[in-house]
């Protein structure tokens, strides 16, 4: 049976291998300055490690893993055949395999679950109706996030024409969520 996210789609600005798509280091720590998080981080799609960086940087304890080596320090697994359980997990999923990935990070943490989204699914993103989401997080300005192999081969970076969005899960959430602006230069 092959990894869930191994196969091989195309948009117009990359192909999409093995869905490897690096957000920018303000997307994390932005995050991290606005929304409370108590007990460790863990990012199960770490790529470079970025979230798990950046987590370090505003104090929390953080690990990774991910189902490729991408030169993070990390444990290689794919996550859908982890159980272990986590305080809080943090994560750039990849995008193709968004709900089932935010689905089993919901099942192993025990206070919040991250996840980044392109903006323009919300509105035809169901599966959000039965989960504690507590809050939507909008990105401005938009953040480019090329594939991680343009990235270590020195390619330009900027001019993305996706909008993304951070979509905060409670365990505690009860309720609508909330949308706010989670700006780069604040």
């Amino acid at each position: 049976m092959s990894q869930p996210w191994t196969h091989v789609a195309h948009s117009k600005a990359y192909p999409r291998v093995n869905e490897h798509y690096v957000e920018p280091e303000w997307v994390s720590e932005r995050l991290f300055d606005e929304e409370k998080f108590v007990g460790r981080i863990y990012d199960p799609a770490c790529g470079f490690g970025r979230i798990v960086v950046s987590a370090l940087q505003a104090g929390h304890q953080a690990l990774g893993s991910d189902i490729a080596d991408r030169g993070w320090d990390s444990t290689r697994q794919n996550f859908f055949n982890h159980q272990g359980m986590h305080a809080n997990i943090v994560t750039n999923p990849p995008f193709d395999i968004l709900p089932a990935f935010t689905q089993h990070a919901l099942k192993r943490a025990v206070r919040k679950v991250a996840v980044i989204m392109p903006t323009a699914r919300l509105n035809a993103a169901h599966w959000l109706t039965d989960t504690p989401l507590r809050r939507i997080w909008l990105l401005t300005p938009r953040p480019s996030m090329p594939p991680g192999h343009v990235i270590t081969a020195g390619g330009k970076v900027g001019g993305g024409k996706s909008d993304y969005c951070w979509l905060v899960f409670d365990q505690d959430c009860v309720g609508h969520p909330e949308t706010r602006w989670l700006h780069r230069d604040e």
